[in-house]
């Protein structure tokens, strides 16, 4: 302690004092950290693995031996249509470093954890404008269960989200922007509306419903411009940047295979059985204390009614901004300006965003893919959107009831951190899907792996197969087409051609307990064939010895 008359210290005299926006940055990047931390931590066995994370995996091997993006976990290793290439084409990236893409996946996703993470605290940032927000944004990511789910998955899903969090934000640069002399009359920097779309687009071939962040943008530009002149030509720049992915992954669909994203129009309306599981998939996604989703979940309309009031509320929060920004055209110019009122857009597409991607799902559920379910991989962009939200009607509410605000924002930190902290322990006791021990030890596996390389095998796990046993199987005849929902056409002649196969020693049946589709089928595909294998619930029939 400095004395009187005595000279002060010099470190007293330094200015250690961290300024506000480098001391939110550094806090961010640490939260990010965390993320990627977590991701690694619930997932020492690897990521979740299912038949569509196969199927991503497969394809980035076969890119990375020079063969481009094919069906290599199926014999016929023909083109692949039915997945866009974006999440492959990142696979055979960090392939090219050494790194196989069974193994890569886990880091990718789990970089994309603490990338999204990042994004998400800049954009609310942006938005609101609030250092704080930024990090509570950040913070509630890390700490929701379904986010980190999303992220311990072999899926696409995390570099949708990245990719469209990306174009999220050049949107929002794009009207923050002054005019320039090569934009003049446009708004903003031209670059970064072109910017917007080449994130799309690469949203786009990373999951077909990044379709719906282009409509996105096309609706907020028709907003938020002041003149037909400027949306047209706005709406030009950013399909420049948008359509040339989706142009050529077209067209080499249709040279490959003949179609352009092997789906075809067929009405199939969303089933009884799809809506439970999008309700329970939205009950875990509400409620954070499993006993308390339970019961919540046995009582019949309540799930129903608090889905009806968010969405409600969002929709009608979402068509007043519109019609205040398209009725307004001097407050809407203020945006052109780059004006305080330009955060907002953020939110604004926000909003816009979740109901283009709800219609684009029901569509394909309807039109497209009866495949398609209402699982968390396929909402988990909705519940981004929702988050941003959230955080935005806190920072609306805490100029009228602060203390309120922050009671609720602890609140709910605990309960993320409490079901986080479940979610971590029981993902990393052992691995799941395809990566646990149920097929790791599988003895069925073990003498499918013995079979001669020559000898073709049928099976109802065909992605299973090609993990374990490294070799491209078929799938079984199936009465029902899972895409379009109606029966198949020669179904029995193909049941006959494969048993044919399988009584001349050329091909193996493998049945494995837990499959889709082949319950009601099981008795017909087996008939007349030899058991030579059963364990574990798994059947496997081959010629007679």
């Amino acid at each position: 302690m400095d004395g009187p008359g005595k000279p002060a210290h010099p470190f007293n005299s330094m200015n250690l004092r961290i300024p506000p926006r480098l001391a939110s940055f550094l806090t961010l990047s640490l939260l990010a950290v965390i993320g990627t931390l977590l991701v690694l931590k619930a997932t020492p066995e690897g990521l979740s693995l299912s038949d569509d994370s196969i199927a991503y995996i497969a394809g980035a091997r076969s890119m990375l031996a020079g063969n481009g993006y094919r069906e290599a976990w199926l014999a016929s290793n023909g083109p692949v249509t039915h997945f866009p290439p974006g999440f492959s084409s990142v696979l055979a990236f960090f392939g090219l470093l050494g790194l196989d893409p069974l193994r890569g996946t886990r880091f990718v996703n789990a970089i994309l954890f603490g990338l999204n993470t990042g994004l998400l605290g800049i954009l609310v940032w942006r938005m609101t404008p609030s250092l704080t927000a930024g990090l509570v944004i950040a913070g509630l990511f890390i700490t929701n269960s379904e986010m980190l789910k999303v992220h311990a998955a072999a899926m696409s899903e995390p570099l949708f989200i990245f990719l469209s969090l990306l174009s999220f934000w050049m949107f929002d640069l794009y009207f923050e922007r002054p005019p320039s002399s090569v934009g003049r009359g446009i708004s903003g920097e031209w670059w970064w509306l072109v910017a917007c779309g080449i994130f799309a687009g690469m949203a786009y071939l990373t999951r077909y419903a990044g379709l719906a962040l282009a409509a996105t943008f096309i609706a907020a530009i028709v907003v938020l411009r002041t003149s037909w002149r400027k949306r047209f030509t706005s709406i030009g720049i950013f399909l420049a940047g948008f359509l040339p992915w989706g142009v050529v992954w077209a067209l080499r669909n249709r040279l490959v295979a003949g179609n352009a994203t092997n789906r075809t129009f067929a009405w199939h309306p969303i089933t009884a059985d799809n809506l439970v599981i999008g309700r329970r998939e939205a009950s875990e996604f509400l409620v954070p204390v499993e006993a308390w989703r339970r019961e919540i979940f046995k009582q019949p309309g309540i799930i129903e009614i608090l889905i009806v009031i968010i969405l409600s509320a969002v929709l009608v929060w979402t068509l007043f901004k519109a019609w205040k920004y398209f009725s307004k055209p001097r407050q809407a110019s203020a945006l052109e300006r780059g004006g305080k009122e330009s955060r907002e857009v953020i939110s604004f597409t926000t909003g816009l965003h979740i109901f283009a991607y709800l219609a684009s799902i029901v569509a394909s559920m309807t039109m497209f893919d009866a495949a398609t379910k209402f699982r968390l991989r396929i909402l988990s962009p909705v519940y981004v959107g929702l988050l941003i939200l959230l955080v935005a009607l806190g920072i609306w509410m805490r100029k009228r009831q602060r203390p309120l605000v922050i009671a609720a924002t602890v609140l709910l930190f605990a309960f993320s951190v409490y079901k986080q902290s479940i979610t971590i322990a029981d993902w990393s006791r052992s691995g799941l899907g395809y990566a646990s021990f149920q097929w790791y030890d599988s003895q069925a596996m073990a003498f499918l792996r013995e079979e001669p390389k020559d000898v073709m095998i049928y099976t109802n796990e065909p992605a299973a197969v090609y993990l374990y046993v490294g070799r491209g199987a078929r799938v079984l005849p199936y009465r029902y087409d899972a895409v379009t929902a109606q029966e198949r056409p020669g179904f029995e002649q193909s049941v006959a051609e494969m048993q044919s196969e399988i009584t001349s020693g050329r091909a193996v049946l493998a049945i494995f307990d837990g499959g889709d589709n082949v319950a009601v089928d099981i008795d017909e595909l087996v008939d007349g064939l030899y058991l030579a294998h059963k364990s574990q619930g798994d059947s496997i029939y081959t010629a007679r010895p």
